[in-house]
Protein backbone atom coordinates (compact mmCIF):
# COMPACT_ATOMS: atom_id res chain seq x y z
CA UNK A 1 0.00 0.00 0.00
CA UNK A 2 1.47 3.47 -1.68
CA UNK A 3 2.27 6.14 1.96
CA UNK A 4 2.30 8.95 -0.93
CA UNK A 5 0.59 12.18 -0.50
CA UNK A 6 -1.03 12.65 -3.88
CA UNK A 7 0.32 15.54 -5.82
CA UNK A 8 -2.57 18.52 -5.92
CA UNK A 9 -4.25 18.75 -9.16
CA UNK A 10 -3.32 21.43 -11.11
CA UNK A 11 -5.58 24.40 -11.56
CA UNK A 12 -7.24 24.91 -14.58
CA UNK A 13 -8.30 28.31 -16.13
CA UNK A 14 -12.03 27.87 -14.79
CA UNK A 15 -10.73 27.05 -11.45
CA UNK A 16 -8.94 30.49 -12.13
CA UNK A 17 -11.77 32.25 -12.99
CA UNK A 18 -13.65 31.44 -10.02
CA UNK A 19 -10.50 32.23 -7.43
CA UNK A 20 -10.57 35.50 -9.79
CA UNK A 21 -14.04 36.45 -9.56
CA UNK A 22 -14.37 36.20 -6.02
CA UNK A 23 -10.95 37.98 -5.48
CA UNK A 24 -10.58 40.49 -2.50
CA UNK A 25 -8.62 43.62 -4.45
CA UNK A 26 -11.05 46.76 -3.93
CA UNK A 27 -10.33 46.97 -0.11
CA UNK A 28 -7.22 48.85 -1.27
CA UNK A 29 -7.24 48.92 -5.08
CA UNK A 30 -9.35 50.57 -7.64
CA UNK A 31 -11.35 49.61 -10.46
CA UNK A 32 -8.55 51.63 -13.44
CA UNK A 33 -9.63 53.12 -16.65
CA UNK A 34 -9.37 51.72 -19.76
CA UNK A 35 -8.46 54.64 -22.13
CA UNK A 36 -8.14 55.06 -26.13
CA UNK A 37 -4.22 55.87 -27.16
CA UNK A 38 -5.89 58.37 -29.34
CA UNK A 39 -2.84 59.81 -30.67
CA UNK A 40 -0.77 56.28 -31.08
CA UNK A 41 -4.14 55.02 -32.31
CA UNK A 42 -4.20 56.99 -35.49
CA UNK A 43 -0.27 56.48 -36.16
CA UNK A 44 -0.58 53.16 -36.41
CA UNK A 45 -3.49 52.75 -37.98
CA UNK A 46 -4.98 50.13 -35.01
CA UNK A 47 -6.65 50.66 -32.16
CA UNK A 48 -5.00 50.72 -28.73
CA UNK A 49 -6.22 50.63 -25.04
CA UNK A 50 -4.35 51.49 -22.02
CA UNK A 51 -5.20 49.87 -19.40
CA UNK A 52 -4.07 52.73 -16.35
CA UNK A 53 -2.54 50.39 -13.60
CA UNK A 54 -0.62 53.66 -12.70
CA UNK A 55 -3.46 54.93 -11.58
CA UNK A 56 -3.23 52.42 -8.44
CA UNK A 57 -2.93 54.26 -4.96
CA UNK A 58 0.56 52.59 -5.26
CA UNK A 59 1.03 53.35 -9.52
CA UNK A 60 1.56 49.90 -9.65
CA UNK A 61 -1.27 46.67 -10.23
CA UNK A 62 1.46 44.45 -7.60
CA UNK A 63 -0.91 45.75 -4.79
CA UNK A 64 -3.67 43.20 -5.81
CA UNK A 65 -1.89 39.88 -5.83
CA UNK A 66 -0.40 40.57 -2.59
CA UNK A 67 -3.97 41.97 -0.99
CA UNK A 68 -5.64 39.11 -2.35
CA UNK A 69 -2.97 36.74 -0.67
CA UNK A 70 -3.66 38.38 2.56
CA UNK A 71 -7.18 38.72 2.53
CA UNK A 72 -7.14 34.82 2.05
CA UNK A 73 -5.47 34.14 5.28
CA UNK A 74 -6.79 33.12 9.10
CA UNK A 75 -7.02 35.48 11.68
CA UNK A 76 -4.13 33.52 13.29
CA UNK A 77 -1.94 34.07 10.43
CA UNK A 78 -2.61 38.05 10.30
CA UNK A 79 -2.02 38.07 13.84
CA UNK A 80 1.83 36.36 13.42
CA UNK A 81 2.32 39.13 10.46
CA UNK A 82 3.36 39.01 7.31
CA UNK A 83 6.95 39.09 5.31
CA UNK A 84 8.13 39.72 1.69
CA UNK A 85 11.41 40.52 -0.09
CA UNK A 86 10.85 43.25 -2.65
CA UNK A 87 12.86 46.65 -3.46
CA UNK A 88 9.89 47.63 -5.76
CA UNK A 89 6.20 47.57 -6.35
CA UNK A 90 5.39 44.42 -4.41
CA UNK A 91 6.70 46.14 -1.63
CA UNK A 92 4.84 49.02 -1.10
CA UNK A 93 1.76 46.61 -2.19
CA UNK A 94 2.01 44.40 0.59
CA UNK A 95 2.98 47.48 3.31
CA UNK A 96 -0.54 48.95 2.18
CA UNK A 97 -2.46 45.70 2.29
CA UNK A 98 -0.92 44.73 5.71
CA UNK A 99 -2.06 48.49 6.99
CA UNK A 100 -5.65 48.00 5.92
CA UNK A 101 -5.91 44.55 7.28
CA UNK A 102 -4.23 45.68 10.64
CA UNK A 103 -1.12 42.97 10.60
CA UNK A 104 2.08 43.88 10.88
CA UNK A 105 4.63 43.24 7.51
CA UNK A 106 7.97 42.87 7.39
CA UNK A 107 9.60 44.41 3.86
CA UNK A 108 13.00 42.73 3.29
CA UNK A 109 15.16 44.52 0.81
CA UNK A 110 18.62 45.13 -0.31
CA UNK A 111 20.96 47.26 0.97
CA UNK A 112 21.63 48.80 -2.00
CA UNK A 113 17.71 50.69 -2.84
CA UNK A 114 17.20 53.91 -2.86
CA UNK A 115 16.40 55.83 0.02
CA UNK A 116 12.98 57.27 -1.95
CA UNK A 117 12.06 53.59 -2.25
CA UNK A 118 12.53 52.66 1.46
CA UNK A 119 10.83 55.88 2.67
CA UNK A 120 7.27 55.42 0.70
CA UNK A 121 7.02 51.84 2.86
CA UNK A 122 7.90 53.21 5.89
CA UNK A 123 5.08 55.73 5.05
CA UNK A 124 2.90 53.23 4.45
CA UNK A 125 3.60 51.33 7.65
CA UNK A 126 5.96 48.69 6.50
CA UNK A 127 9.12 47.59 8.55
CA UNK A 128 11.97 48.05 6.23
CA UNK A 129 14.94 45.19 6.87
CA UNK A 130 17.91 45.63 4.67
CA UNK A 131 19.71 43.02 3.92
CA UNK A 132 22.17 41.68 1.02
CA UNK A 133 23.72 43.24 -2.14
CA UNK A 134 20.84 41.57 -4.11
CA UNK A 135 17.18 40.64 -4.27
CA UNK A 136 18.21 37.10 -3.57
CA UNK A 137 20.16 37.89 -0.78
CA UNK A 138 17.14 39.82 0.36
CA UNK A 139 14.76 36.61 -0.35
CA UNK A 140 17.17 34.40 1.44
CA UNK A 141 16.72 36.55 4.31
CA UNK A 142 13.04 36.95 4.59
CA UNK A 143 12.37 33.07 4.16
CA UNK A 144 15.20 32.95 7.63
CA UNK A 145 12.76 35.53 9.61
CA UNK A 146 9.62 33.72 8.19
CA UNK A 147 10.60 30.37 10.01
CA UNK A 148 11.85 32.01 13.00
CA UNK A 149 8.57 34.72 13.22
CA UNK A 150 6.09 31.89 11.81
CA UNK A 151 5.02 34.76 9.50
CA UNK A 152 3.39 34.24 6.16
CA UNK A 153 5.89 34.77 2.88
CA UNK A 154 4.02 36.65 0.37
CA UNK A 155 5.37 35.89 -3.03
CA UNK A 156 5.39 39.09 -5.44
CA UNK A 157 4.38 36.44 -8.61
CA UNK A 158 4.47 32.40 -7.95
CA UNK A 159 0.92 32.01 -5.51
CA UNK A 160 -2.57 31.45 -6.99
CA UNK A 161 -4.29 33.96 -4.66
CA UNK A 162 -1.60 36.32 -6.14
CA UNK A 163 -2.26 35.20 -9.68
CA UNK A 164 -5.92 35.38 -9.33
CA UNK A 165 -5.32 38.79 -7.62
CA UNK A 166 -3.39 40.29 -10.62
CA UNK A 167 -6.56 38.53 -12.92
CA UNK A 168 -9.19 41.09 -11.62
CA UNK A 169 -7.65 43.69 -14.23
CA UNK A 170 -8.46 41.30 -17.42
CA UNK A 171 -11.86 40.84 -15.64
CA UNK A 172 -12.14 44.58 -15.61
CA UNK A 173 -10.64 44.84 -19.25
CA UNK A 174 -13.20 43.01 -20.79
CA UNK A 175 -16.17 44.30 -19.35
CA UNK A 176 -15.32 47.50 -19.68
CA UNK A 177 -14.43 47.04 -23.65
CA UNK A 178 -17.22 45.29 -24.99
CA UNK A 179 -16.41 45.35 -28.68
CA UNK A 180 -13.95 43.30 -30.66
CA UNK A 181 -10.49 42.58 -28.83
CA UNK A 182 -7.82 40.94 -31.22
CA UNK A 183 -4.75 40.72 -28.64
CA UNK A 184 -4.11 41.59 -24.87
CA UNK A 185 0.11 42.84 -24.76
CA UNK A 186 1.60 42.36 -21.08
CA UNK A 187 4.66 42.83 -19.72
CA UNK A 188 6.64 39.99 -17.65
CA UNK A 189 8.81 39.57 -14.70
CA UNK A 190 8.13 36.64 -12.59
CA UNK A 191 4.81 36.04 -14.85
CA UNK A 192 2.14 36.34 -11.66
CA UNK A 193 0.60 39.16 -13.97
CA UNK A 194 -0.18 37.58 -17.35
CA UNK A 195 -0.75 34.12 -15.48
CA UNK A 196 -3.46 35.96 -14.27
CA UNK A 197 -4.66 37.80 -17.35
CA UNK A 198 -4.31 34.50 -19.40
CA UNK A 199 -6.41 32.51 -17.20
CA UNK A 200 -9.27 34.99 -17.11
CA UNK A 201 -9.20 35.91 -20.65
CA UNK A 202 -8.59 31.66 -22.24
CA UNK A 203 -11.54 30.70 -19.62
CA UNK A 204 -13.95 33.24 -21.16
CA UNK A 205 -13.10 35.12 -24.49
CA UNK A 206 -10.34 31.97 -25.59
CA UNK A 207 -9.77 34.12 -29.10
CA UNK A 208 -8.25 36.89 -27.71
CA UNK A 209 -4.53 36.38 -28.14
CA UNK A 210 -2.16 36.56 -25.16
CA UNK A 211 0.73 38.31 -25.88
CA UNK A 212 4.05 38.16 -23.39
CA UNK A 213 5.87 40.76 -23.38
CA UNK A 214 9.89 41.11 -22.23
CA UNK A 215 13.29 42.73 -22.25
CA UNK A 216 15.89 41.32 -24.49
CA UNK A 217 17.95 41.40 -21.64
CA UNK A 218 15.44 40.04 -18.96
CA UNK A 219 13.60 36.99 -21.33
CA UNK A 220 13.50 34.18 -18.62
CA UNK A 221 9.92 33.29 -19.36
CA UNK A 222 10.16 33.27 -22.94
CA UNK A 223 13.61 31.06 -23.36
CA UNK A 224 12.26 28.82 -20.34
CA UNK A 225 9.01 28.16 -22.82
CA UNK A 226 11.33 27.68 -25.65
CA UNK A 227 13.24 24.98 -23.99
CA UNK A 228 10.22 23.80 -21.82
CA UNK A 229 11.33 23.82 -18.72
CA UNK A 230 12.40 26.60 -16.37
CA UNK A 231 15.53 28.50 -16.80
CA UNK A 232 17.41 30.85 -14.42
CA UNK A 233 19.34 33.62 -15.94
CA UNK A 234 22.60 34.08 -15.33
CA UNK A 235 22.70 38.11 -15.17
CA UNK A 236 19.73 40.51 -16.43
CA UNK A 237 19.34 44.12 -17.62
CA UNK A 238 18.36 46.32 -15.24
CA UNK A 239 17.16 49.28 -17.54
CA UNK A 240 13.39 47.80 -16.85
CA UNK A 241 13.76 46.74 -12.83
CA UNK A 242 10.18 45.91 -12.88
CA UNK A 243 10.52 42.93 -14.76
CA UNK A 244 14.19 42.17 -14.26
CA UNK A 245 14.04 38.81 -12.84
CA UNK A 246 16.39 35.84 -13.44
CA UNK A 247 13.69 32.94 -12.82
CA UNK A 248 10.20 32.61 -13.23
CA UNK A 249 7.88 31.03 -11.21
CA UNK A 250 6.56 27.02 -10.85
CA UNK A 251 2.94 28.09 -11.60
CA UNK A 252 3.64 31.07 -13.44
CA UNK A 253 5.74 28.90 -15.98
CA UNK A 254 2.72 26.16 -16.19
CA UNK A 255 0.29 28.56 -16.88
CA UNK A 256 2.17 30.78 -19.94
CA UNK A 257 3.06 27.35 -21.43
CA UNK A 258 -0.23 26.25 -21.01
CA UNK A 259 -2.37 29.62 -22.22
CA UNK A 260 -0.03 32.18 -23.83
CA UNK A 261 0.00 32.70 -27.44
CA UNK A 262 3.18 34.23 -28.17
CA UNK A 263 5.88 36.25 -26.86
CA UNK A 264 7.90 39.36 -27.50
CA UNK A 265 11.07 41.04 -26.99
CA UNK A 266 11.57 44.69 -26.82
CA UNK A 267 15.22 46.46 -26.46
CA UNK A 268 15.49 49.86 -24.40
CA UNK A 269 15.33 52.50 -27.18
CA UNK A 270 11.73 51.34 -27.80
CA UNK A 271 10.46 51.14 -24.37
CA UNK A 272 11.81 55.02 -24.13
CA UNK A 273 9.37 55.66 -27.52
CA UNK A 274 6.43 53.55 -25.84
CA UNK A 275 7.17 56.04 -22.75
CA UNK A 276 7.14 59.24 -24.59
CA UNK A 277 3.59 57.61 -26.52
CA UNK A 278 2.20 57.25 -23.55
CA UNK A 279 2.90 60.90 -21.89
CA UNK A 280 1.93 62.24 -25.26
CA UNK A 281 -1.59 60.20 -24.37
CA UNK A 282 -2.01 60.65 -21.20
CA UNK A 283 0.13 62.72 -19.54
CA UNK A 284 1.88 60.36 -17.12
CA UNK A 285 5.08 58.79 -17.12
CA UNK A 286 5.21 55.17 -16.86
CA UNK A 287 8.19 53.12 -15.80
CA UNK A 288 10.32 50.98 -18.45
CA UNK A 289 8.00 47.85 -17.27
CA UNK A 290 4.83 50.06 -17.19
CA UNK A 291 5.68 50.52 -21.21
CA UNK A 292 6.39 47.53 -22.48
CA UNK A 293 3.55 46.14 -23.36
CA UNK A 294 2.94 49.39 -25.84
CA UNK A 295 6.67 48.81 -26.93
CA UNK A 296 5.56 45.60 -28.56
CA UNK A 297 2.17 46.78 -29.50
CA UNK A 298 3.82 48.79 -32.02
CA UNK A 299 6.70 46.22 -32.61
CA UNK A 300 4.09 43.64 -33.61
CA UNK A 301 1.90 46.10 -36.13
CA UNK A 302 5.37 46.69 -38.07
CA UNK A 303 6.19 43.34 -38.38
CA UNK A 304 2.65 42.08 -38.93
CA UNK A 305 1.52 45.09 -41.09
CA UNK A 306 -1.69 45.32 -39.34
CA UNK A 307 -4.60 47.43 -39.89
CA UNK A 308 -8.05 48.18 -38.17
CA UNK A 309 -7.53 45.51 -34.93
CA UNK A 310 -8.07 46.53 -31.32
CA UNK A 311 -5.04 45.70 -29.16
CA UNK A 312 -4.82 46.26 -25.10
CA UNK A 313 -1.40 47.42 -23.31
CA UNK A 314 -1.39 46.89 -19.40
CA UNK A 315 0.37 50.05 -18.02
CA UNK A 316 1.53 47.76 -14.91
CA UNK A 317 3.48 50.87 -13.30
CA UNK A 318 4.46 54.18 -13.00
CA UNK A 319 7.27 54.27 -10.20
CA UNK A 320 9.93 55.93 -12.31
CA UNK A 321 13.36 57.22 -10.75
CA UNK A 322 13.38 61.26 -11.43
CA UNK A 323 17.05 60.76 -12.68
CA UNK A 324 16.13 58.40 -15.71
CA UNK A 325 13.60 60.90 -17.56
CA UNK A 326 16.88 62.43 -18.71
CA UNK A 327 18.30 59.32 -20.11
CA UNK A 328 14.43 58.43 -21.43
CA UNK A 329 13.87 61.73 -23.42
CA UNK A 330 17.47 61.30 -24.90
CA UNK A 331 16.98 57.67 -26.31
CA UNK A 332 12.97 57.95 -26.96
CA UNK A 333 13.42 59.37 -30.55
CA UNK A 334 16.49 56.93 -31.58
CA UNK A 335 14.06 54.00 -30.52
CA UNK A 336 11.28 55.47 -32.98
CA UNK A 337 13.91 56.22 -35.01
CA UNK A 338 12.85 59.55 -35.56
CA UNK A 339 16.46 60.58 -34.82
CA UNK A 340 19.64 59.17 -36.96
CA UNK A 341 23.18 59.18 -35.64
CA UNK A 342 26.13 59.38 -37.85
CA UNK A 343 29.88 60.31 -37.79
CA UNK A 344 30.92 62.02 -40.57
CA UNK A 345 34.18 63.35 -42.01
CA UNK A 346 34.84 66.23 -43.28
CA UNK A 347 37.97 68.09 -44.97
CA UNK A 348 39.96 70.79 -42.04
CA UNK A 349 39.74 73.82 -44.30
CA UNK A 350 37.73 77.05 -44.54
CA UNK A 351 33.79 76.83 -45.90
CA UNK A 352 33.82 72.76 -44.84
CA UNK A 353 31.23 72.60 -42.33
CA UNK A 354 29.38 75.52 -44.40
CA UNK A 355 29.27 73.31 -47.16
CA UNK A 356 28.08 70.31 -44.73
CA UNK A 357 25.39 72.01 -43.49
CA UNK A 358 24.24 73.29 -47.08
CA UNK A 359 24.20 69.45 -48.05
CA UNK A 360 22.18 68.94 -44.30
CA UNK A 361 19.67 71.46 -45.55
CA UNK A 362 19.11 69.74 -48.85
CA UNK A 363 18.85 66.67 -47.90
CA UNK A 364 15.83 64.52 -49.73
CA UNK A 365 13.57 62.44 -48.18
CA UNK A 366 14.14 59.01 -48.46
CA UNK A 367 10.79 57.68 -47.35
CA UNK A 368 8.05 59.96 -48.70
CA UNK A 369 7.82 62.13 -45.04
CA UNK A 370 7.37 66.09 -45.35
CA UNK A 371 8.55 66.33 -41.91
CA UNK A 372 11.05 69.14 -41.94
CA UNK A 373 14.61 67.82 -41.09
CA UNK A 374 16.29 69.19 -38.29
CA UNK A 375 19.69 68.69 -36.61
CA UNK A 376 19.57 67.59 -33.31
CA UNK A 377 23.10 67.55 -32.16
CA UNK A 378 26.45 68.84 -33.62
CA UNK A 379 29.61 67.58 -32.01
CA UNK A 380 33.41 68.51 -33.24
CA UNK A 381 36.73 69.35 -31.83
CA UNK A 382 39.73 70.14 -34.12
CA UNK A 383 42.30 67.71 -33.98
CA UNK A 384 43.58 67.01 -37.18
CA UNK A 385 45.15 69.44 -39.81
CA UNK A 386 43.84 67.28 -42.77
CA UNK A 387 40.37 66.04 -41.74
CA UNK A 388 37.71 66.59 -39.21
CA UNK A 389 35.13 64.20 -37.43
CA UNK A 390 31.62 65.31 -36.50
CA UNK A 391 29.41 63.15 -34.35
CA UNK A 392 25.86 64.37 -36.20
CA UNK A 393 21.98 64.08 -35.10
CA UNK A 394 19.55 64.41 -37.39
CA UNK A 395 15.75 63.87 -37.46
CA UNK A 396 14.02 61.40 -39.40
CA UNK A 397 10.70 61.13 -41.16
CA UNK A 398 10.46 57.21 -41.38
CA UNK A 399 12.20 54.19 -40.23
CA UNK A 400 15.01 52.53 -41.70
CA UNK A 401 16.09 56.46 -43.05
CA UNK A 402 19.28 56.78 -41.43
CA UNK A 403 21.21 54.10 -43.81
CA UNK A 404 20.18 56.28 -47.10
CA UNK A 405 21.01 59.67 -45.74
CA UNK A 406 24.78 57.89 -44.57
CA UNK A 407 25.03 56.90 -48.12
CA UNK A 408 24.18 60.43 -49.77
CA UNK A 409 26.73 62.07 -47.17
CA UNK A 410 29.06 59.77 -48.75
CA UNK A 411 28.38 59.87 -52.65
CA UNK A 412 28.54 63.92 -51.91
CA UNK A 413 31.92 63.95 -50.86
CA UNK A 414 31.75 63.54 -46.80
CA UNK A 415 32.39 60.21 -45.57
CA UNK A 416 30.05 58.56 -43.34
CA UNK A 417 29.04 55.88 -40.74
CA UNK A 418 25.74 55.22 -39.93
CA UNK A 419 25.62 55.08 -36.03
CA UNK A 420 21.93 55.16 -35.01
CA UNK A 421 21.86 51.25 -34.18
CA UNK A 422 25.99 51.65 -32.22
CA UNK A 423 25.45 51.45 -28.03
CA UNK A 424 28.98 52.74 -27.51
CA UNK A 425 27.85 55.77 -29.76
CA UNK A 426 24.36 56.05 -28.17
CA UNK A 427 25.77 56.16 -24.49
CA UNK A 428 28.91 57.37 -24.57
CA UNK A 429 30.53 59.15 -27.21
CA UNK A 430 28.12 61.33 -28.33
CA UNK A 431 29.31 62.76 -24.64
CA UNK A 432 32.93 62.97 -24.48
CA UNK A 433 33.84 64.26 -27.78
CA UNK A 434 36.25 67.10 -27.41
CA UNK A 435 39.08 67.42 -25.38
CA UNK A 436 42.83 69.28 -25.66
CA UNK A 437 43.63 69.70 -29.41
CA UNK A 438 47.32 71.11 -30.11
CA UNK A 439 46.13 72.89 -33.09
CA UNK A 440 43.69 75.36 -31.76
CA UNK A 441 45.56 78.31 -31.27
CA UNK A 442 44.21 81.72 -30.24
CA UNK A 443 41.14 79.95 -29.32
CA UNK A 444 38.32 81.70 -27.37
CA UNK A 445 35.31 79.64 -25.79
CA UNK A 446 31.71 81.36 -26.11
CA UNK A 447 28.37 80.25 -24.87
CA UNK A 448 25.71 80.72 -27.28
CA UNK A 449 21.66 80.48 -27.16
CA UNK A 450 20.54 80.29 -30.92
CA UNK A 451 17.04 80.91 -31.99
CA UNK A 452 15.48 76.93 -32.40
CA UNK A 453 14.74 77.76 -35.72
CA UNK A 454 16.39 77.03 -39.68
CA UNK A 455 19.06 78.92 -40.82
CA UNK A 456 19.99 79.97 -37.36
CA UNK A 457 23.56 78.35 -37.61
CA UNK A 458 23.69 79.33 -41.29
CA UNK A 459 23.03 83.08 -40.53
CA UNK A 460 26.03 82.29 -37.63
CA UNK A 461 28.15 80.79 -40.93
CA UNK A 462 27.98 83.19 -43.71
CA UNK A 463 28.20 86.61 -40.93
CA UNK A 464 31.71 85.15 -39.71
CA UNK A 465 35.08 86.51 -41.39
CA UNK A 466 36.41 83.96 -43.86
CA UNK A 467 39.95 84.37 -41.63
CA UNK A 468 37.96 83.19 -38.27
CA UNK A 469 37.97 79.34 -38.14
CA UNK A 470 35.58 77.14 -35.59
CA UNK A 471 37.38 74.62 -33.67
CA UNK A 472 35.13 73.43 -31.39
CA UNK A 473 31.19 73.20 -31.82
CA UNK A 474 28.98 71.01 -29.61
CA UNK A 475 25.07 71.40 -29.78
CA UNK A 476 22.13 69.25 -28.20
CA UNK A 477 18.46 69.92 -28.91
CA UNK A 478 16.77 70.00 -25.38
CA UNK A 479 13.41 70.48 -26.90
CA UNK A 480 13.39 74.24 -26.20
CA UNK A 481 12.70 77.16 -27.96
CA UNK A 482 16.46 78.09 -28.30
CA UNK A 483 19.78 76.03 -28.39
CA UNK A 484 22.27 75.96 -26.36
CA UNK A 485 25.36 76.02 -28.36
CA UNK A 486 29.08 75.97 -26.77
CA UNK A 487 31.19 77.02 -29.51
CA UNK A 488 35.41 77.61 -30.13
CA UNK A 489 36.55 80.47 -32.28
CA UNK A 490 39.91 81.14 -33.70
CA UNK A 491 40.32 84.64 -33.67
CA UNK A 492 43.42 86.59 -34.33
CA UNK A 493 44.20 89.17 -31.59
CA UNK A 494 44.31 91.91 -34.31
CA UNK A 495 40.78 91.19 -34.90
CA UNK A 496 39.02 91.68 -31.22
CA UNK A 497 37.64 94.59 -32.18
CA UNK A 498 35.90 93.29 -35.14
CA UNK A 499 34.84 90.16 -33.29
CA UNK A 500 32.89 92.09 -30.55
CA UNK A 501 31.04 93.55 -33.50
CA UNK A 502 30.52 90.88 -35.24
CA UNK A 503 28.55 89.08 -31.87
CA UNK A 504 26.99 92.37 -31.22
CA UNK A 505 25.42 92.65 -34.60
CA UNK A 506 24.48 88.75 -34.66
CA UNK A 507 21.95 89.31 -31.83
CA UNK A 508 22.49 85.76 -30.14
CA UNK A 509 23.22 85.95 -26.35
CA UNK A 510 26.14 84.88 -25.31
CA UNK A 511 28.97 84.59 -22.35
CA UNK A 512 32.46 84.09 -23.10
CA UNK A 513 34.16 81.18 -21.20
CA UNK A 514 37.43 81.63 -22.32
CA UNK A 515 38.53 81.88 -18.80
CA UNK A 516 36.35 79.38 -17.22
CA UNK A 517 38.53 76.85 -15.19
CA UNK A 518 36.54 73.93 -16.46
CA UNK A 519 37.53 74.65 -19.88
CA UNK A 520 40.96 75.46 -19.40
CA UNK A 521 41.30 71.85 -17.19
CA UNK A 522 39.55 69.55 -19.81
CA UNK A 523 39.55 71.40 -23.25
CA UNK A 524 41.92 74.14 -23.97
CA UNK A 525 45.40 73.39 -25.32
Amino acid sequence: MSTRTPKARALQPADYLKKILTARVYDVAVESALEVAKNLSRRIHNTVLLKREDQQPVHSFKLRGAYNKMAHLTPEQLKKGVICASAGNHAQGVALGAKRLGTKAIIVMPTTTPSVKIEAVKALGGEVVLAGDSYSDAYTHALTLEKKNGMTFVHPFDDPEVIAGQGTIAMEMLRQHQGPLDAVFVAIGGGGLIAGVANYIKAVRPEIKVIGVQMDDSSAMMQSVAKGKRITLSDVGLFSDGTAVKLVGEETFRVSKNLVDSYITVDTDAVCAAIKDVFVDTRSIVEPAGALAVAAIKQYVAEHKTKGETYAAILCGANMNFDRLRFVAERAEVGEEREALFAVTIPEQPGSLRRFCELIGKLPSFGGSKSPRNVTEFNYRMSDQAKAHVFVGLTTGVKGESSKIAGHFTKSGFDSIDLTHDELAKEHIRHMVGGHSSLAHEERILRFEFPERPGALMKFLLAMRPGWNISLFHYRNQGADYGRILMGLQVPKTDNKAFAAFLEGLGYPYVEETLNPAYRLFLQR
